[in-house]
């Protein structure tokens, strides 16, 4: 099972560029269109909107890929 994480949860995760971090914008419980492709989501396994800090980019992750900051 993987760790619940809020909206305003500061969180950093693995990408292809290194470490990145970011703030949780939103939680998804339902699937729904990403950049034209559907997320697979639900209330025991949400995906989440993040917000990086260095960039405003906007990605999607599980909960597993995530780690919260303190």
């Amino acid at each position: 099972m993987s760790t619940e994480f809020r909206i305003g949860d500061h969180v950093r995760w693995n990408s292809e560029a290194g470490m990145v971090s970011g703030i949780i914008r939103k939680v998804h419980k339902e699937n729904f269109q990403f950049r034209g492709r559907t997320r697979h989501c639900s209330p025991e396994a949400p995906q989440y909107e993040i917000e990086s800090d260095k960039t405003g980019h906007i990605a999607m992750h599980k909960g597993t890929a995530l780690k919260r900051i303190h």
